[in-house]
């Protein structure tokens, strides 16, 4: 067990293991069928365009999360293996791409398991980011962020769906409440790494994607929450950034 232990934590053997990780996570919706969101007969109270939920094109940023992912794993593989600055941050990424390798099985089939799992991801992805250097941006935090950002978003959507398809809450009422509770979390978590752009720029797509779902109904309180949390995560960015450049 030490000998097996002494070789997983090498961080030769950890840069690989994520490299492994990330490409199995980046080829699981190939694998497995396809998701493309949770269906309306899989709840009691069916959801059908719950207003939570971001338009499908806003999903497409799974593109460039994927193949970001790996450049950056390849990157950390072959030229920053035994680098301290990368080792903190590669446990809990780890641990999200192994529970993401899996998702879309669970989402497929069971909904409240695929949401806890969701909200694993997020909060390992978002250690994982906040435990990562800043030597090589591009390939080592900036990848990991917009993961993590996107995987926030993606949470606060399931429980909005889960909560308005198990009538615990009108679907409504459920939106509001969720894209409260991701803006909330994510200014704390912007607030962490204020520099760190991927991360909310990921959320503010995912809000964008929100309010396009709801410009059809008119959906007003939940288009103006949503767009107040634009302006909120993209000013803070933006204030952020000409501090930095000041001092």
């Amino acid at each position: 067990m030490n000998i097996l232990t002494t070789l997983i934590v090498h961080p030769k053997n950890l840069a690989i293991l994520v490299l492994i990780s990330t490409i199995a996570f980046a080829v699981s919706p190939f694998v497995t069928p396809g998701f493309g969101g949770f269906t309306a007969d899989q709840f009691p109270v069916p959801q059908v365009n719950p207003p939570v939920q971001p338009s499908g094109y806003a999903f497409s940023i799974w593109g460039v999360i994927y193949l970001w992912l790996i450049a950056g794993a390849v990157y950390g593989t072959l030229r920053a293996a035994d680098d301290q600055d990368w080792r903190a941050m590669r446990w809990p990424l780890t641990v999200s791409l192994v529970i993401g390798c899996f998702w879309i099985a669970a989402a497929n089939t069971a909904p409240i398991l695929a949401t806890v799992m969701i909200i694993l991801m997020a909060a390992t992805a978002v250690m994982s980011m906040l435990k990562a250097g800043s030597s090589q941006p591009w390939m080592q935090v900036r990848p990991v962020a917009l993961y993590a950002g996107w995987l926030t978003a993606a949470s606060g959507v399931a429980m909005g769906v889960m909560l308005g398809g198990y009538a615990i809450l009108t679907s409504q009422t459920a939106a509001i409440l969720c894209l409260i509770s991701v803006l909330v979390v994510a200014l704390v978590v912007q607030s962490k790494r204020p520099l760190e752009w991927g991360y909310p720029a990921a959320i503010v797509w995912a809000l964008i994607g929100v309010i396009a779902a709801n410009l059809s109904t008119s959906n007003w309180p939940v288009i103006t929450l949503a767009a107040l949390g634009v302006a909120a995560l993209t000013l803070r960015t933006i204030l952020s950034v000409m501090k930095e450049e000041t001092l």
